[in-house]
């Protein structure tokens, strides 16, 4: 049986370690607790935000799982940033950079309080991601626990979320609904704990991580609130003293086929971009070689089959209600789709995990039969051409149409171009191109869902395109391209177009262009200056000078 206390024995059993040991006896273990292993719980609980409000009563209930079963379970907190909250806002430019602030910071406490596995207890879709790539770094026994997602509201008999809360605006702006109405969508969308309920990014993130094989069985689907989420918690809590005994670490889970699973899932489901750049970054930390190209080549290969939000009509609740995402799980590996015989954190494969349990029926319509695709390939594109020359994303599920040709509504930021579709400026045909909101130029690569959103809301989403060297919510939908890639900041060629010039987004030939010359483009480059950072210190200013390209996952540590 493996050494189960090797890291934390450093402190606890050493005796030239007397002040560690006698802090430790102050939190209120004992000389025999002393010698069992320490395993930290990291929580991302905090009350602004239903995401994560009720995180810190899921980590006591981990806590419980690790004491009963021989650990001392020790919870700690870092930080997180409500992309929902900040969404349209200057606090937006924290959000992305807060993946990899709570990465750093889980692998600071890990490390420097030599605790011998890890439990993060994560709800918003940054948290997941940098509470992984924390785990990878580390690599010692962990599991991940997601909070769950939201209920939906409602109003006149129509599901609500936050997404809807956004759409409003638009449809307020553009007077299709009245003040009333509006008010009325805003205090039920969000009924109370728990990530946004469509397969946004948070729930994006949640199913890939299940079928990547660091979080438990239902894991994904399990609502915040409820019985099956509270057990599970503490599940968890003893299934991390398991991987001590058995010395399962995240590199025996986390392989290059792995991830195939993990982006195959999320494709079948329709899931957000933002999982393009998070997976990016996991496989960096797991030391694993995987690019743009391997997620067009999932893309090439994988059908859309799931008519959830926000192309589709239904939300993670009715997964739940249909049996989990263990179900959906068991019908890709049954059709060849996921390799089942990949390591989980349960000790088992995946196909052991989902072995006992039904067969998806197709009496439900979120999950379509492989037969019968709401599109045939999937709808993460991976586009080059001479405006995104190191690539770009774009989310198609094929109701937006397959290509795209219009004049460029050219917008130096976020909040310029939300004035230009307030005020009207925006008409069917026109691509509007949001600018200087990369990694560096944003800094902070910040989200899109007002400005699409809004055009969604206005009745403008099939007339439309918007492209931007930011990102877009898990909520977005319409035709857009984001990600692009030289950013306009390090004089990409984004930075170059002209309102009035013809843009041309081709999504067959994986390609997007601007219609210009290249002696035009030459010409424009010459006159072209790079900017100000619009930032002079602190954290941002940090970012915007360490951070990779959008192309490489943002990254931050190498």
């Amino acid at each position: 049986m493996p050494e189960l206390n090797k890291y934390s024995k450093v402190v606890t059993q050493d005796p030239s370690q007397p002040a560690a040991q006698a802090m430790l006896h102050a939190i209120g273990l004992t000389k025999e607790d002393l010698k069992k292993p320490l395993v930290g719980i990291g929580s991302t609980g905090f009350e602004g935000n239903p995401c994560n409000m009720h995180l810190n009563d899921l980590a006591l209930h981990v806590k419980d799982g690790v004491n009963t079963t021989g650990g001392n379970g020790l919870i700690f907190n870092t930080i997180g940033v409500s992309d929902g909250i900040s969404m349209g806002t200057s606090g937006m430019r924290y959000s992305l950079p807060s993946r990899d602030i709570i990465a750093d910071s889980m692998e600071t406490v890990v490390q420097g309080m030599s605790y011998d596995g890890l439990v993060t207890v994560v709800g918003c879709d940054k948290n997941m991601p940098g509470a992984l790539m924390a785990m990878l770094r580390l690599n010692r026994p962990s599991i991940l626990v997601y909070g769950g997602t939201i209920v939906s509201g409602c109003v006149n008999n129509k599901k609500l979320d936050v997404v809807s809360a956004f759409e409003a605006w638009g449809e307020r702006v553009s007077g299709k609904i009245e003040e009333n109405e509006y008010q009325q969508v805003i205090e039920n969308a969000c009924p109370g704990a728990g990530a946004c309920g469509g397969m946004y990014t948070a729930n994006t993130m949640a199913s890939a991580i299940e079928a990547l094989g660091m979080s438990l069985p239902y894991n994904s689907s399990n609502p915040a609130v409820g019985k099956e989420k509270t057990i599970e918690s503490k599940k968890a809590g003893e299934c991390v003293m398991a991987l001590l005994e058995k010395d399962i670490k995240p590199s025996d889970i986390v392989t290059k086929t792995a991830i195939e699973n993990a982006v195959t899932l999320l494709t079948v489901l329709g899931g957000s971009t933002n999982a393009v750049l998070h997976f990016l970054a996991i496989a960096d930390a797991a030391g694993i070689n995987f690019s743009l190209s391997d997620f067009q080549r999932i893309s090439d290969r994988t059908p859309f089959l799931a008519d959830l939000k926000p192309s589709g009509k239904h939300l993670m609740e009715d997964i739940h209600k249909m049996g989990g995402m263990p179900i959906v799980l068991k019908y890709l590996i049954k059709l060849g789709m996921i390799d089942g015989s990949c390591m989980t954190v349960t000790g088992k494969t995946l196909q052991q995990n989902v072995s006992t349990i039904p067969d998806l029926s197709f009496d439900q319509k979120i999950i379509f039969p492989i037969d019968q695709p709401i599109k045939s390939s999937g709808h993460i594109q991976i586009l080059h051409g001479n405006l995104a020359m190191e690539g770009s994303v774009a989310k198609i599920t094929g109701k937006e149409g397959l290509k795209f040709t219009g004049k460029a509504k050219v917008y130096d930021g976020e909040y310029a171009a939300n004035d230009g579709i307030q005020n009207g400026e925006i008409e069917k045909g026109d691509v509007v191109v949001i600018r200087y909101e990369g990694p560096r130029g944003g800094p902070g690569m910040p989200e899109m869902l007002k400005p699409t959103a809004a055009i969604m809301g206005a009745g403008l989403g099939k007339d439309v395109a918007l492209i931007t060297d930011g990102r877009f919510s898990g909520g977005t939908h319409g035709f857009v391209v984001g990600h692009i890639a030289p950013e306009a900041q390090q004089g990409g060629v984004i930075a170059l177009v002209k309102t009035g010039d013809t843009i041309t987004i081709d999504t067959e030939q994986k390609s997007i262009q601007l219609e210009v010359s290249d002696d035009e483009l030459k010409k424009r480059k010459a006159e072209w200056k790079t900017p100000s950072l619009k930032v002079e210190r602190g954290v941002l200013y940090k970012y915007a000078k360490m951070v990779s390209s959008a192309s490489q996952g943002c990254i931050t540590d190498n």
